[in-house]
């Protein structure tokens, strides 16, 4: 506890985590930290005993990674997000604005995508119409397989987005 008058104590920036503290800290099994390491994801370093050692910055790194997965954000997105934020060194402030400013551009993307899928599954179902020439989510007489395999339509879309 501390005392009036006292400050808490501070943590260095360059404070070195155990891979268990990090777990711990994070609520991240130990083989999902193992695994966002191999992505290059996350970063530790090694102690003479090969033991990992986490920079206290990457509790930032994994607690972003863990609010992605459970929005359904594929790690594929979070790489490419954290693309520019330094691994190997404290990220600045302007290193995770800019990450932020990527990663919202492709939030509003998914959610435009997802709200158009929604009207057009919300006319669709509705009308019960069962109309293969009328309906704009079918594909008649398969006409787009010729463009290759899934939502050819849903894909253009995303596609003219970038």
């Amino acid at each position: 506890m501390v005392e009036s008058g006292e400050t808490s104590p501070s943590h260095a920036p360059d404070e070195l985590l155990s891979i268990g503290e990090m777990s711990r800290r994070t609520g991240v099994a130990v083989s999902a930290l193992h695994f966002y390491e191999k992505l290059n994801l996350i970063a530790s370093t090694r102690t003479p005993g090969n033991q990992r050692r986490y920079p206290r910055h990457m509790l930032r790194r994994v607690s972003l990674i863990t609010v992605s997965k459970r929005l359904g954000i594929p790690l594929a997105d979070v790489q490419e997000a954290f693309a520019d934020v330094p691994l190997t060194e404290t990220p600045s402030h302007e290193d995770w604005q800019r990450a932020s400013r990527r990663w919202k551009r492709d939030l509003e993307r998914r959610r435009e995508g997802i709200e158009r899928l929604e009207r057009e599954l919300t006319g669709c179902i509705g009308c019960g119409c069962l109309s293969m020439k009328a309906c704009g989510l079918l594909n008649p007489d398969d006409a787009l397989g010729s463009q290759g395999s899934g939502p050819q339509r849903l894909q253009d879309l995303e596609d003219s987005d970038d």
